[in-house]
C-alpha cells in the first residue's frame, strides 16, 4: 500500500531535485521518477519522491478532502491553505 499526497511543484533544482509546497510547507523532493515536470505542476509525493503527475483539479479536490478530514478530527490541527 502506498500513501502519497499531491503537492505543487514550485522550484526545479539540479540533479533531479525540486521543491514542492505541501500545505504551506516547502519540501525538497526527488523528481527522478517523473519525466518533463514543470513549475506549477501537481505531483504525487511518496516518501520524498514524486511518483506521478496529477491533474490540478483532482489535486485541489484531494487537498480539500484532507482539509475537511482534519477539521473532523477530535483535536484538529490547523490547515494551511495551499
Amino acid at each position: 500500500m502506498c500513501l502519497a499526497i499531491p503537492a505543487l511543484l514550485v522550484e526545479l533544482r539540479p540533479n533531479d531535485q525540486a521543491v514542492v509546497n505541501l500545505g504551506g510547507i516547502r519540501k525538497e523532493i526527488s523528481i527522478a521518477l517523473v519525466a518533463d515536470v514543470q513549475v506549477g505542476d501537481y505531483v504525487i509525493v511518496h516518501v520524498g519522491h514524486a511518483i506521478g503527475v496529477i491533474d490540478p483539479e483532482e489535486a485541489e479536490r484531494t487537498l480539500a478532502l484532507f482539509a475537511e478530514m482534519a477539521q473532523l478530527a477530535p483535536n484538529p490541527a490547523p490547515v494551511v491553505p495551499a
